[in-house]
């Protein structure tokens, strides 16, 4: 840890002595749409709780709201509301398509940024472009519809609101004086050439927990003020005792609802209060004070500051604060500002001691901007599959069909989250992915060790991990497999804290172990060690979808999920190996993961069991293989990242086993001797780790083989990173047994429908999977040495150590997000506009464009796209840390 404010922050509440963290950004940017709150019969979440809805429901597992703050537990929230004057409801949420509408790339219809953010939340900042004109929900709505896979999706930026910058820059900061001492401040710049009204209405709410039949207490909201004060809210709940909510402004209007569904709105029914959770929205857009409790109590609260005419290049704000009753000291004033500017500065010097410095200040911005948008998109996440298949004592009954053998999520009853977790991003998932969270935690363990290491293993813990060990994929469908990366993302998490917590390597390790049998249990049955697995994260990187559209009476043998069992074998035993170092008791587990980790290399090189092989030496390439019930094979022959998986499979066996852990060297003698045909995958090492042992999949030929293609501007090297798919492909058909199938390279948004159209691995760059590539680069660079070179790019006559290759690969990946000369960023979405207002505001997209870099899908992906920090940040020193 370092010895910055925010440092020591975070050693208070690692060590109990302050709980910095209880506040934070884990208000998710959408609740709506999600499985947690689908109860109907036929698993259209989508449907069942649609954004029209939002506004008038209340939500059973969380909450949603702009720039939004909660404690961790979920209970209490606090959101930006905001109103033009024009639109037909407040804005309280972010506005995007559902699948069935439109979606094309899973990307919101909305533009935000987040600015900054400290780990323990002591100061974050986001920004908002809100239209002036009337939001156009109905425009965004029939055009996306009328439009086919073949053209864009139509933008937020197409429907003209936003021109001659008619817009109001909103900033939202949190700063906290003290750990339950939250300061807000809100400011509103109009960019537009003329006067236009605002009204800035932040809410605060209970999170409904009353409402279900399982717990009847009902926190409460009041206003306790004189009539010529400025507003004062007293929040009470049994569990987090007592709050105030200080507002600065007089003139702000208090309006008190509860959080309860509209059900007369919404079905024509009796709802259970007369003042329901859009009552804010009505008193607000519509001068109906009907909904609004004239007691001025409720469960919810808006406080309205209306602004006639900002003018033009006119700044507006509010201020709020959230602390305990009877606090010390003025809430406003001078101290506030002085809390501000004190947080801001730390952050400054937090990030300076974090950032190398040697970074470059456009580098150290993107950096900076990917851990703030880690820090905004944790969010806190509650699901009890349990209840949720049982549904609610106070509700009716859910349709029997969710509980039937193979409905959604019916047999991970073991499910029972509620935490602060990692997501992918704030709006388009709402929810944690598995192996999407072993990416993030690679970042967060530059700026925040111990919260890398806690979400690694919340994952492998009881109430999440599948008592057989499998780990859950994601809410549409826990049983879907993803990339066994949570090893690698434990290995790197443990080096980059300085190797010293060892009990964490223990302590995940043991869970691990249980889904490494998993993999070989499920995912082997024929033995043979060749692996199949289906989905595995890549959606539709093949002919078929591998998880459901295996021709019937074959089996797949899959190049990706073989090579990953391969990198999990070896990752484990690189993870027991350094346990090993400091524990021999450890020293078996080595040698089990490396004969597994040799035996799967050893089937990935020759025909094993019916004839199936995954190298076509002709091509020198990998590939999956179609096996019949009968026996033999059929490669398909499609050139992929599939294919290019098995170069990850590299570790090594540093130079002090001999020395430290003779058995596990008597063990790899026998292996030799007795096993000759393991013997390929484990050799000595050149170059910088002479003297270490190299377990590794792919051998120097097939590597130099394999790197032709990678290196192939005309087929998998972009001006950006690698491509999912070859370029050289305009489209590749095969035939197996009168079925044919056909894919085409598609370096932006694939034409399938497939995975609801997000089937993005045709052809565009992740992120993930090249900064795998380039650690495992850097791996066999470091074996091979310097004399083993090839050429990059191919075709160029320029020959490079496989140590420069990585940088190369890693310069294309971080220039992504490096401004050109007209300000333009590789990575800017295709409806980012021109000037200064656009281009200081990088976007950390899902995926990038596989010829121009250009982002798409999801416009927030700070989770694994935050990788870029991880390149960044992540100095020579340490990348070669891990085989000393």
């Amino acid at each position: 840890m370092g010895d910055t404010a925010e440092h020591h922050r975070l050693d208070d509440t690692e060590t109990g002595r302050a709980d910095w963290r209880l506040w934070g950004p884990y208000l998710a940017g959408r609740q709506w749409g999600t499985v947690r709150e689908d109860y109907s019969a036929d698993g259209d979440a989508w449907a069942y709780l649609p954004f029209d809805h939002a506004h008038l429901r209340a939500y059973r597992w969380g909450e949603d709201g702009i720039a939004g703050l909660s404690d961790r537990h979920g209970f209490l929230c606090l959101g930006l509301g905001l109103w033009n004057g024009n639109d037909d409801r407040l804005k309280e949420r972010w506005f995007g398509l559902t699948n069935p509408q439109g979606n094309h790339g899973e990307d919101v219809k909305e533009y935000w940024w987040h600015v900054d953010a400290t780990p323990s939340h002591s100061y974050a900042e986001m920004l908002y472009r809100y239209p002036q004109q009337a939001f156009p929900y109905a425009a965004l709505l029939g055009e996306n519809a009328r439009r086919g896979r073949d053209v864009p999706e139509y933008e937020l930026r197409d429907t003209g609101v936003l021109d001659e910058d008619r817009f109001f820059d909103v900033r939202v900061v949190h700063a906290k004086a003290a750990p339950d001492d939250v300061l807000i401040e809100i400011t509103a710049t109009n960019h537009g050439p003329d006067p236009a009204p605002l009204h800035l209405v932040p809410q605060l709410w209970f999170r409904n927990t009353w409402a279900w039949g399982r717990d009847d207490r009902t926190p409460t909201l009041r206003l306790d003020s004189a009539d010529d004060a400025a507003a004062r809210i007293v929040a009470h709940h049994d569990f987090l005792g007592d709050l105030v909510l200080e507002t600065e402004d007089r003139a702000a209007r208090v309006l008190f609802c509860d959080n309860e569904s509209n059900a007369e709105a919404l079905w024509s029914a009796p709802s259970r209060t007369p003042f329901p959770k859009d009552g804010v929205n009505r008193a607000v857009v519509h001068g109906d004070l009907g909904g609004v409790n004239p007691a001025q109590r409720g469960t919810k609260v808006g406080i309205e500051l209306a602004h006639p005419a900002v003018g033009p290049g006119e700044t507006v704000s509010m201020r709020l604060r959230l602390r305990r009753p009877g606090s010390a000291g003025a809430a406003f004033g001078d101290a506030f500002h002085a809390v501000l500017a004190a947080r801001r500065g730390e952050a400054d010097e937090f990030y300076d001691s974090v950032i190398p410095s040697g970074v470059d200040d456009v580098d150290r911005q993107v950096a900076r901007r990917a851990f703030a948008g880690l820090m905004w998109c944790q969010q806190h996440y509650r699901y009890s599959v349990q209840e949720w298949l049982e549904g609610d004592p106070a509700e009716p009954q859910p349709p029997a069909a969710r509980r039937e053998p193979g409905a959604r999520n019916v047999d991970w009853g073991n499910i029972a989250l509620a935490d602060v977790i990692s997501m992918p991003d704030e709006w388009e998932y709402p929810w944690f992915a598995t192996w999407d969270l072993a990416f993030h935690c690679v970042t967060l363990a530059h700026i925040y060790p111990e919260l890398a290491k806690q979400q690694l293993l919340l994952l492998t813990r009881e109430w999440a991990q599948h008592p057989d060990g499998a780990l859950p994929a994601y809410e549409w469908a826990f049983s879907d497999v993803n990339p066994p990366v949570h090893a690698w993302a434990a290995w790197r998490v443990y080096v980059i804290d300085g190797r010293r917590d060892q009990d964490f390597l223990m302590r995940i390790l043991a869970k691990l172990l249980l889904n490494f049998s998993w993999w070989l249990n499920r995912k082997d049955p024929e033995g043979s060690n060749l692996f199949s697995g289906g989905f595995l994260g890549m959606d539709n990187i093949a002919l078929f979808d591998r998880s459901r559209d295996v021709p019937a009476g074959w089996r797949l043998e899959q190049s990706d999920a073989t090579s990953w069992m391969a990198c999990y074998s070896a990752w484990l035993m690189r993870i027991s190996l350094e346990l090993a170092h400091h524990d021999a008791a450890w020293s078996d587990l080595v040698t089990t993961f490396v004969e597994r980790f040799c035996a799967i290399a050893d089937a990935l090189e020759r025909p094993g069991r019916d004839g199936v092989t995954l190298w076509n030496d002709e091509d020198g390439f990998f590939y999956d293989a179609l096996v019949p019930e009968g026996g033999g094979a059929v490669q398909l022959r499609v050139r992929s990242l599939v294919g290019l998986l098995p170069l990850l499979a590299v570790t090594t066996i540093p130079g002090w086993v001999p020395d430290r852990l003779p058995e596990v060297m008597s063990t790899l003698d026998w292996l030799d001797r007795h096993r000759p045909e393991l013997a390929p995958a484990l050799v000595p090492a050149a170059g910088t780790a002479e003297g270490h042992r190299v377990l590794r999949v792919v051998d120097p030929d097939r590597l130099a083989r394999l790197c032709r293609y990678l290196l192939d501007e005309s087929e998998f090297l972009s001006p950006h990173g690698i491509r999912s798919l070859s370029a050289a492909y305009g489209s590749y058909e095969q035939d197996v047994e009168g079925q044919s199938f056909r894919i085409d390279y598609e370096p932006g948004e694939s034409g399938t429908g497939l995975f609801g159209g997000n089937s993005n691995w045709r052809g565009p760059v992740w992120f993930p999977v090249n900064a795998l590539l380039v650690d495992a680069l850097r791996e066999h660079g470091l074996a091979l040495g310097d004399d083993f070179t090839v050429e990059c790019p191919s075709g160029s006559g320029q020959q490079r150590s496989l140590l420069e290759v990585a940088d190369e690969i890693e310069q294309r990946l971080v220039g992504l997000f490096r401004p050109g000369a007209d300000g333009h960023r590789p990575s800017d979405p295709r409806d980012m506009r021109d000037g200064p207002l656009w281009h200081d505001q990088p976007t950390f997209s899902e995926y990038f464009h596989g010829d121009n870099g250009m982002g798409l899908g999801a416009s927030h992906q700070t989770g694994w796209t935050a990788l870029v920090a991880h390149l960044i940040c992540t100095t020579p020193g340490v990348r070669d840390r891990h085989v000393r």
